[in-house]
């Protein structure tokens, strides 16, 4: 297979431009002060007061952030970044200067339920530093999430990953890196039924590279979508848009419930010899490269004629993706994807190519592309989490006991002492309070701390 061509390039770098424009200028988002009657939990960050308010086009209830973490500062973005088109949830941040990591804590959760969290972030210049853009990590617990890189004032970031919460709450966790202050624009958590995604599971979560709807004319989401999925508008000129009015189906096995509304639209290539490709370059992971998964979504939506034939291969790279020629249902999805991360490649290059017996060209309606990270991060164990919780709110600590006490190990709260073994959790076995100016009663909670081994209240 040639090379991508700069026509090609342009198309991604147009698709990645209009997938971040289409976010920031979505009226977007929902939440209550905890879960709602949907589950979800949307928080616009930054909002000053306790007040929330009803999303104009989701018409789901965001809430402040006020309740959810204790730490940062309040800030509207400068006044010429927002335009009459600018929502709501992109006018004010939450930002971060002390501290190496600062924590959201959702409550509310379903144990061993798979969730869909997602962080946006745009800058807008708040803290009027000369356009000078941060750097910094996410984190999903005790677990690395991605980088957010800060690029441009007006260009919005988004963070998005489907996991496994194995408790009753989860903390999201901005990590000060050196790089700049870390802040936040909102913060949204959808519920998941656990078959979907398969690949998402205990041991790992999927990162949002791209999410599709390829051939509309519009982003959707909630209601469209059930799930809130942010779905972007793609569009190609050398590809042919198609769409239907009738409800497009899913399979009876069914891993994704892409909605309806996504797979009415599509796009063909112009002729049955031109192929559909498009292609995905790899950027670095925390400490390696990420292996990836693909979601393709095809339906076929035009009645054919008896005489009308659309069959077409998928290839990955310039090699079969699928073990045979593709042909589709009429008004019924059929979803590709891997199972497993793929690992192999520094660039993606998919290509959807018609068979030789084929009168009609290939056929693509939506796609998303996740990375893949671990969430094998042992974290303290819940009672002892609970334990210096409420001993941190009890004395009402000053120090910033944000996150799990002891996990990552490198941001174990001060003045605790951990113990660590392998394969198990951590620990805390020694804890100094000396110079906390602490006084009244003392917590039974320090009884629930059963490996602790030393405690020193002296001033």
């Amino acid at each position: 297979m040639e090379a991508p061509t700069p026509r090609s390039r342009d198309m991604t770098a147009r698709w990645l431009f209009l997938f971040l424009l289409g976010v920031a200028g979505s009226a977007v988002l929902q939440v209550h002060g905890q879960a709602d009657s949907l589950g979800f939990i949307s928080i616009d960050c930054g909002l000053p007061g306790k007040t929330g308010y009803i999303d104009s086009t989701t018409k789901l209830s965001y809430a402040t952030d006020a309740g959810f973490t204790n730490t940062g500062t309040n800030h509207n973005i400068s006044a010429e970044y927002v335009t009459p088109t600018t929502g709501k949830i992109w006018r004010s941040v939450r930002s971060f200067p002390d501290g190496l990591r600062n924590c959201y804590t959702l409550r509310s959760l379903v144990p061993g339920l798979k969730y869909l969290i997602r962080a946006l972030f745009k800058h807008g210049n708040y803290d009027g530093r000369l356009n000078r853009w941060p750097i910094f990590d996410i984190h999903i617990g005790v677990n690395y999430w991605q980088t957010v890189n800060i690029t441009d004032g007006d260009m919005p970031v988004i963070a998005e990953i489907i996991t496994v919460i194995s408790g009753d709450s989860v903390q999201v966790c901005l990590v000060n890196t050196g790089s700049g202050t870390p802040f936040i624009s909102s913060l949204e958590l959808r519920p998941l039924k656990n078959k979907l995604y398969p690949q998402s599971d205990m041991s790992q979560a999927l990162v949002l590279a791209t999410r599709a709807n390829v051939g509309a004319s519009a982003n959707l989401r909630y209601p469209d979508d059930p799930h809130d999925r942010i779905w972007i508008s793609l569009n190609v000129p050398s590809w042919m848009a198609i769409s239907t009015t009738k409800e497009v189906q899913n399979s009876v096995i069914d891993f994704f419930e892409v909605p309806s509304t996504v797979t009415q639209t599509g796009v063909t290539s112009i002729n049955s010899s031109t192929p559909i490709i498009f292609f995905w370059d790899v950027t670095s992971a925390k400490d390696s490269m990420p292996g990836y998964v693909f979601m393709l979504y095809m339906a076929e939506l035009q009645h054919l004629p008896s005489n009308a034939l659309r069959q077409f291969y998928v290839k990955l790279n310039d090699k079969p993706w699928d073990t045979k020629p593709r042909g589709l249902k009429y008004l019924e999805t059929t979803v590709l994807y891997n199972e497993k991360p793929d690992y192999a490649s520094q660039q993606y290059i998919f290509s959807l190519e018609a068979t030789t017996n084929s009168t009609l060209p290939p056929i693509l309606n939506a796609l998303e592309i996740f990375s893949v990270v671990p969430t094998t991060g042992l974290a303290t164990t819940t009672h002892e989490i609970s334990a210096m919780t409420t001993i941190r709110d009890m004395y009402q600590m000053k120090k910033n006991w944000m996150g799990d006490p002891c996990a990552p190990k490198n941001f174990a709260w001060n003045g605790l002492h951990c113990g660590y073994a392998v394969s198990r959790p951590p620990t805390i076995t020694g804890l100094n309070l000396s110079s906390s100016g602490l006084s009244g009663n003392i917590s039974s909670s320090f009884a629930s701390l059963k490996g602790l081994q030393y405690l020193g209240f002296v001033r």
